[in-house]
């Protein structure tokens, strides 16, 4: 369940931070692009929506967005992407409907979104809106272990601990355990340059295999 009601807008846009966390995540080098977009596949004719994991980490402070389907299945890449520096765009992802899993964290201390986007109804040859629903949200979650340093070895083994303002236990949907997993894996990843969720399609990872033999 979301912790709180927002609209399609604001859940489109992403997590709404605090100022002081835009520009410490600006300071320190770290650009995580939340917003998806709504995209017209002229040869399929349909429309997909696009988005870019990216994101990644210094010691205090983290922000990551990946993206799966809608059961939380990892999904393939369309290509990865370069960056100039860490901590920036990692590969873009495009699919007909997809969820994208927002996680930004300080020390700590970790919030989580998960929204589910897809294409509304084609009525009349018009563009269709872009839908979006809210899966799971919370603030302030809480993860004792140091995943930066003590801890790394427990990367992608476990998330945070979420709890509603009355301090009611908040369950993050058992089939995203594992998208969520790796984002928290990933905003404690420092100088991240490589997708934590997203694939290679299944013929590029064939070949790295074998070229890796």
């Amino acid at each position: 369940m979301a912790a709180e009601r927002i609209s399609g807008e604001e859940a489109r846009r992403g997590l709404t931070l605090p100022r002081s966390a835009v520009r410490r995540l600006a300071e320190v080098g770290i650009f995580a692009k939340a917003a998806i977009s709504l995209e017209h596949q002229h040869l399929a004719r349909r429309y997909v929506i696009r988005g870019i994991e990216s994101g990644g980490a210094v010691e205090g402070i983290g922000h990551y967005v990946t993206f799966c389907g809608e059961n939380g299945e990892p999904l393939s890449w369309l290509h990865p992407l370069d960056s100039i520096g860490v901590n920036g765009v990692h590969a873009v992802v495009i699919a007909p409907t997809l969820a994208r899993v927002e996680m930004f964290r300080r020390g700590h201390t970790y919030d989580l979104l998960i929204t589910r986007h897809s294409p509304g109804p084609v009525e009349k040859g018009k563009r269709p809106l872009l839908e979006t629903k809210v899966l799971f949200r919370a603030h302030d979650g809480y993860l004792a272990l140091d995943l930066v340093k003590e801890h790394k070895k427990q990367r992608g083994s476990v998330m945070p601990t979420f709890h509603s303002r009355g301090g009611e236990p908040m369950t993050v949907p058992t089939r995203f355990e594992a998208v969520v997993k790796a984002a928290t894996h990933a905003s404690a990843c420092v100088g991240c340059t490589h997708p934590h969720y997203l694939r290679a399609p299944e013929p590029e990872r064939t070949f790295i295999s074998e070229a890796g033999q």
